[in-house]
């Protein structure tokens, strides 16, 4: 199953909530994504079904292997573009909204250029 941008949203939220949280359910992601309970429900069922995730008998999200690769690959993009656009002179607010839209479509060339760029300045 290849996910779409929205399903790499959701993967990501899962892995922050779960660092400051440890357990996450549906209704976490919903209130820190502002997403509706109906429309997390559906990616919860797509995630699983895809192997990206597991809910446990309490409602507990789980990211599986592959799920908390993808989760970690896009918040560490999102983490490298944040910083990029800071050091040009970005807000950070701006800098991390733009980072969100951004670090579903660069290419891994463009980002390691990106890593290589800040590790030498």
């Amino acid at each position: 199953m290849h996910l779409q941008e929205s399903g790499e949203m959701y993967l990501e939220a899962i892995l922050i909530l779960q660092s400051k949280m440890n357990t996450v359910r549906s209704l976490d992601v919903a209130e820190y994504r502002n997403y509706s309970k109906p429309s997390v429900s559906r990616a919860v069922k797509l995630l699983r079904d895809g192997g990206y995730i597991t809910v446990d008998e309490n409602g507990f999200l789980h990211l599986t292997q592959i799920g908390r690769e993808v989760a970690e690959k896009i918040y560490d993009r999102h983490r490298v573009l944040t910083q990029f656009l800071t050091s040009l002179g970005v807000d950070e607010e701006t800098a991390s909204a733009d980072a969100c839209r951004m670090e579903h479509v660069i290419s891994d060339t463009t980002l390691e250029a990106i890593k290589s760029h800040l590790e030498n300045n």
